[in-house]
């Protein structure tokens, strides 16, 4: 009897054990990667976690986080925005080039409205065409940066508006602004999708689209709004750049697709899978940041962290895709 007793607590264990172990491997590696990378950093370069660093890599952050929320919503529907990019270089020169002179809040609200505008049109080509989301947004980034670049012979970006100064670089006591912005989206981005109809909807969206469809989803609206989102978000990412930088270039945020692709594969979003959730995205970007910040501390040029994140995010990709069960 009591050896029954042993037998059955051992297998109990086992059990507890085994459901932790799965449970920790469902985990988005930016976590892991994240506290790996700061550990690392104490020993070999400890001013890195200093408090005062560590407030300026999320401000770093903040642009590659905002337009992640964006990439990761799209991702979730079984999309994919690749003119980010392009939409970051048009915004700036916009914001930077003079051609529109509007008051500074206009102006503002004005490239916001723009930037929807391309995410929707980028939305409408996907869900009514049925074209290639890859092809389309692809497209339409080259079109813009084709476009800023042909201005930007007849006039030059120049400086950024003040306000866009002021919440790139400035501060509330110590804490800067961007990241404050960054958490002022992230937050209603991750109450979105946990607790309303739209969330729902886009489950069920990236799990089975013509399950979905089936049922009655709505869900060629759903890609089209995670599209106009994207859109929003971009313009959002293209304020911080600028304001950071204090003045316009027809190269700023051109990393950007790539980049929000990491963050959103590191942070546990997958096509039509978003398990990581708002916060894994909003970790990775971080991650990311840091990791380029610890790079440069090394003397590591561009071609170098271009090789290592590379690898970093295909050896992600495939790890993450393997620990998860075939949905």
């Amino acid at each position: 009897m009591i050896e029954a007793s042993d037998k059955i607590a051992r297998a109990e264990t086992k059990q507890r054990l085994r459901l932790i172990g799965v449970a920790l491997l469902t985990i988005p590696p930016a976590y892991s990667c994240a506290l790996g990378l700061m550990a690392l950093a104490a020993v070999l370069r400890p001013a890195l976690v200093s408090p005062e660093l560590l407030l300026l890599i999320l401000r770093q952050a903040a642009p590659l986080g905002l337009a992640a929320i964006g990439q990761s919503l799209v991702m979730r529907g079984l999309s994919l925005d690749l003119s980010i990019g392009g939409i970051v270089v048009a915004v700036t020169y916009i914001l930077t080039s003079g051609y529109v002179r509007l008051p500074e809040a206009p102006l503002l609200a004005a490239c916001l409205i723009f930037s929807m505008g391309i995410g929707a049109a980028n939305g409408f080509l996907i869900v009514r065409l049925r074209a290639s989301s890859v092809i389309v947004t692809l497209a339409v980034a080259m079109i813009l940066y084709g476009i800023v670049i042909a201005l930007s012979q007849l006039r030059a970006p120049g400086d950024a508006p003040e306000l866009l100064k002021f919440v790139g670089s400035g501060r509330i006591g110590i804490v800067p602004i961007a990241p404050v912005l960054w958490l002022a989206v992230l937050v209603p981005a991750a109450l979105l999708l946990r607790s309303t109809v739209f969330g729902d909807y886009l489950d069920a969206v990236g799990d089975n689209p013509r399950a979905a469809a089936w049922s009655g989803i709505p869900h060629q609206r759903i890609i089209f709004i995670t599209h106009v989102f994207s859109g929003a978000t971009a313009a959002l990412s293209a304020f911080l750049l600028t304001g950071f930088v204090g003045m316009g270039s027809v190269t700023a945020g051109q990393d950007l697709p790539l980049n929000t692709l990491a963050a959103c594969i590191l942070g546990g979003v997958n096509f039509g899978s978003g398990r990581g959730g708002m916060a894994g995205p909003a970790v990775a970007a971080f991650m990311l940041t840091f990791l380029f910040n610890f790079l440069t501390s090394f003397g590591l040029g561009e071609p170098e962290k271009l090789m290592l994140q590379g690898a970093i995010i295909v050896v992600a990709a495939l790890t993450y895709s393997m620990r998860q069960p075939n949905r």
